[in-house]
């Protein structure tokens, strides 16, 4: 598991997890309206294959921008300013 993610955080959430405590749910698929079994609430497996098709894609290198600051802003104005 992911260093940050709940489980690892706490071991009773862990627990209740790996013991089969967690409830599968009946639910209606909020896309297509399918009455399925699942664990979370959400889009149904045949809808999120769907959306992976559609409208994933490639991870793509975003080019990293140098910060700069806006020029109307001035390192420490409130201390500068006259009374």
């Amino acid at each position: 598991m992911p260093a940050g993610s709940r489980a690892a955080v706490d071991p009773a959430m862990d627990a209740m997890w790996h013991s089969g405590a967690m409830e599968e749910l009946s639910i209606t698929c909020p896309r297509c309206g399918t009455a399925v079994v699942v664990s979370f609430y959400g889009p149904c497996a045949a809808c999120r294959e769907q959306l992976r098709e559609t409208l994933g894609g490639d991870a793509s290198a975003v080019a990293d921008v140098e910060y700069e600051p806006k020029m109307n802003v001035t390192p420490n104005a409130v201390a500068l300013k006259d009374d």
